[in-house]
């Protein structure tokens, strides 16, 4: 099943949102314009219409937000920073579940526990000594080739404190292009 089609809606009519709802229409001074779901590109549009909390829709190509009519008038973009991380975290959740059985499956163990939280200039982290792995929500917007490779790198870190020779030789049993999404990636600190 498509993961976007999995994100709970908060709209006036569920996922549809009807003509009669509209009132202002788009609001073209939020931003972002545009954002990024597993690497591909998604326009940003807001609306104004008569609901009493603020909700979105994803399709294809486009993430719809829609804001209560008494709120046209403030300052909305700390709402819509907090919109769209509870999306990312949403969709992480979701992924992170199914990346995290394959690599229990894989590495025949697993972390203690996991959290999904906001990490400056991290998009995840381990913690060998309690076995947790932190993940940042904003991992969702690169692909699930790069998601899956970071998370399969924290989990040697759970064996492997550090970059070592046995380390890499774990990773590569199970990331063997670990190399070339290395490369991808090299900006990224994870």
């Amino acid at each position: 099943m498509n993961i976007l089609k999995r994100i709970k809606v908060n709209s006036s009519k569920g996922n549809k949102v009807s003509s009669n709802n509209f009132i202002l229409g788009k609001d073209d001074t939020l931003l972002p314009k545009f954002t990024r779901i597993f690497g591909l590109e998604y326009n940003v549009i807001f609306y104004y219409i008569k609901t009493k909390k603020p909700g979105l829709t994803i399709n294809d190509s486009e993430i719809n937000i829609y804001l209560p009519m008494n709120y046209r008038n403030n300052s909305n973009q700390s709402l819509i920073t907090a919109i769209l991380y509870k999306m990312y975290e949403k969709i992480t959740e979701v992924e992170l579940e199914n990346i995290l059985e394959k690599a229990r499956h894989d590495f025949g163990f697993a972390p203690e526990d996991y959290e999904i939280k906001k990490i400056p200039g991290l998009l995840a982290s381990c913690n060998k000594e309690i076995q947790k792995i932190f993940v940042n929500p904003y991992i969702s917007m690169y692909s699930k080739e790069i998601i899956e490779y970071i998370v399969y790198h924290e989990f040697c870190h759970l064996k492997y404190k550090n970059h070592s020779k046995q380390f890499y030789a774990l990773l590569k049993k199970y990331k063997p292009n670990y190399l070339g999404i290395e490369k991808q990636i090299a900006n990224l600190k994870y």
